[in-house]
């Protein structure tokens, strides 16, 4: 059975950071694309950031010199390290990934992100 486990949301004030956190668990697990999504309160979830097994980053043009995406992959962790956010940052973030033998992405609980102004 495969998890993901994220941490690291929390309250921060506009212009402040946070560093999201999402490890995948499970037995022999080959993980290849992962990443972030957010969903605000109204709105569809929408992608925020994706990071291919060889490091290969996409982000949504909103967060595009703010936020930047990494992965541990012999911790199979994906990272999230978000700066100079904004109001409109504030969301529930939920991971996902792509795990070889699995037809279907695997999602996070998801954390939330509230960021004041």
């Amino acid at each position: 059975q495969v998890q993901l486990v994220e941490s690291g949301g929390g309250l921060v004030q506009a212009g402040g950071s946070l560093r999201l956190s999402c490890a995948a668990s499970g037995r022999s697990l080959n993980v290849n694309d992962m990443g972030w999504y957010r969903q605000a309160p109204g709105k569809q979830r929408e992608l925020v950031a994706g990071i291919t097994r060889g490091g290969r980053t996409n982000f949504a043009d909103s967060v595009k010199g703010r936020f930047t995406i990494s992965r541990d992959n012999a911790k199979n962790t994906v990272y999230l390290q978000m700066n100079s956010l904004k109001p409109e940052d504030t969301a529930v973030y939920y991971c996902n990934a792509k795990i070889l033998g699995y037809i279907d992405v695997h999602w996070g609980q998801g954390t939330q992100v509230t960021v004041s102004s």
